[in-house]
């Protein structure tokens, strides 16, 4: 798996700090995305997804006092970001409580002006690949395609003809029985969702469960191969 690309001018939106920063997609091919009613530990959470191998924890805005989330996480040591984020507002709250890198489901100017501005790396949705260059161009250090199952993971072979360069994350549909082909077409990362942290045993705080599904989740993206 390649590193992430540094953005074309150094001086753009997200400057060299921030691709730097965001280089740990180097070796963490598995982002845990946490959509819950209920998280009753987050730093827990983290923990148990480590210990599955997944070291890399989204929180969304989905999930009731989030940045809280993020503050218990981040503070005890976990590398954690914030998702789902439509507002630049949204971003710089979401950087104040501890998020390290900020995701969205789709192109958001204010929130890629807001992370150049707290010089931290933001992953833009997108599906097509006009929506992928206008992600680039705001600065992105990675494009996530979402909803991923509504192309296929043949469509990351697909989109890497135009953007052989391009850091491309996986997000919507992908579980332990797919991951790994995403990762062979192109995706240089995969989001985990409901397979790995279903809201249930989020809520129930069964942390023993959610290792083991992480466990399984990062077992089935070996066999991409790297």
């Amino acid at each position: 798996m390649s590193e992430l690309a540094a953005p074309t001018d150094p001086s753009g939106p997200t400057g060299p700090s921030a691709s730097a920063e965001f280089s740990v997609l180097r070796d963490e091919a598995v982002i845990a995305v946490v959509r819950a009613p209920l998280i009753p530990d987050a730093a827990a959470l983290c923990a148990a997804l480590a210990e599955g191998g997944i070291n890399l924890t989204e929180f969304t805005y989905t999930t009731p006092d989030v940045t809280e989330h993020l503050r218990k996480a981040s503070k005890a040591g976990w590398r954690v970001g914030v998702g789902t984020v439509l507002t630049a507002e949204q971003a710089r709250r979401g950087v104040e409580a501890g998020a390290s890198f900020l995701v969205t489901p789709g192109c958001r100017p204010e929130v890629a002006e807001a992370a150049a501005v707290a010089r931290v790396p933001v992953v833009l949705g997108a599906l097509t690949p006009t929506e992928v260059a206008h992600a680039v161009d705001l600065g992105a250090v990675a494009v996530k395609i979402f909803p991923a199952r509504a192309f296929g993971p043949g469509y990351f072979k697909d989109l890497r003809g135009p953007y052989p360069d391009v850091p491309l994350v996986a997000s919507g549909g992908v579980n332990a029985g797919n991951a790994a082909e995403f990762l062979a077409h192109g995706a240089l990362a995969v989001c985990a969702g409901t397979d790995v942290v279903p809201p249930d045993a989020v809520a129930a705080g069964d942390w023993a469960e959610i290792t083991r599904r992480a466990r399984a989740f990062t077992a089935a993206c070996a066999g991409a191969g790297g």
